[in-house]
């Protein structure tokens, strides 16, 4: 496991913080019946005025144009795109797109921003075939699922935003390095179907989140991030996850000091915990209580822990383990 890098859950903290000035994006389109859009196909002229980035091809012997970006351009149709094979980074977001096949010539793409447009699903869009992709963001989409969805070259994948109700194509051997997946905004109920095991950062936050299951399997997370949710317990947190070091479960249902008790299974590695706006925080002793059963932590909720807590929150353990003693011994 790496160092912790407080700098690092620092810019973390502030990214999700952020999420609560964020408009929902990518739901404007719902109600924009697909026949009801004018045919906008990409064209020539087009492409031209939007290619820039001059860089060498394979062969070194020649140029081409490797960035392409088409953002906000009515588009509904990409067909055009397929024969500009040298592509490397391609904006396509906020557009009338349903269709991405045209992609799948794209063999050299390494980024892929396919934002706010009107695809409803991963199966059949030729991913396989782009295989030395490494970023894709398809958030504000119409994805109910990610079946389908196999890119063994992709490291950062972000579907903020659509309506994905499982985790079912989220295996191992469909995105083998994957290191980070943002599924803020969708309507999960379960973190079950997660088969990731090279994974480090999982975002959750905004769904309807009722029961951690299969988190067992993601050895080397490092964030997991469940901000309003609907958790009332922490019991699928484990030993196995031993890489652990920030976890934020703001604006659940946690209400008692045992529905923690699960994070004592990572005291070793976890360094920042979130617990704000759950029934529990409203309690005079929860920060102490955590305190002192988490040994490694270094900032609860918003704030460093002190050395005077950790003082008052050993004084507070000991009393307890006393008292337990007492109680056992009559």
């Amino acid at each position: 496991m790496s160092d912790f890098d407080e700098d690092e859950v620092l810019k973390v903290d502030s990214e999700t913080e952020d999420e609560e000035q964020e408009s929902e994006v990518g739901h404007d389109k719902e109600g924009i019946p697909e026949d009801q859009i004018e045919p906008c196909p990409l064209n020539q002229d087009m492409v031209a005025k939007c290619l820039s980035l001059l860089c060498h091809t394979g062969n070194s012997l020649s140029h081409a144009y490797v960035r392409l970006d088409l953002n906000n351009k009515g588009l509904t149709d990409l067909v055009l795109l397929s024969s500009f094979i040298h592509l490397r980074y391609l904006d396509i977001s906020s557009n009338h797109l349903s269709d991405l096949s045209p992609l799948a010539g794209l063999t050299h793409l390494l980024w892929v921003k396919g934002d706010s447009n009107l695809i409803q699903r991963c199966e059949g869009q030729w991913f396989d075939q782009l295989g030395f992709l490494q970023w894709l963001s398809l958030a504000s989409n119409r994805l109910c699922d990610v079946k389908g969805l196999k890119a063994t070259a992709l490291e950062t994948l972000n579907l903020i935003g659509n309506g994905i109700q499982t985790m079912q194509g989220l295996e191992c051997n469909n995105l083998t390095n994957l290191v980070t997946l943002e599924l803020r905004g969708n309507c999960l109920e379960t973190t079950d179907g997660i088969y990731l095991s090279n994974l480090r950062h999982l975002h959750l936050a905004k769904n309807n989140i009722k029961r951690l299951e299969g988190l067992e399997r993601l050895e080397q997370l490092n964030t997991l991030h469940l901000r309003d949710n609907q958790l009332e317990l922490l019991d699928g947190i484990n030993s196995s996850m031993k890489c652990l070091q920030y976890v934020n479960i703001r604006g659940n249902l946690i209400s008692s000091q045992r529905a923690l008790q699960a994070l004592f299974s990572v005291e070793k590695s976890l360094r920042v915990l979130v617990v704000l706006d759950n029934p529990l925080a409203n309690t005079d002793d929860y920060r102490l209580y955590l305190i002192s059963h988490l040994s490694q932590l270094e900032r609860l909720d918003k704030d460093p822990i002190t050395a005077d807590e950790k003082s008052e929150a050993q004084e507070k353990l000991k009393e307890f383990e006393d008292e337990s003693s007492l109680d056992e011994d009559n």
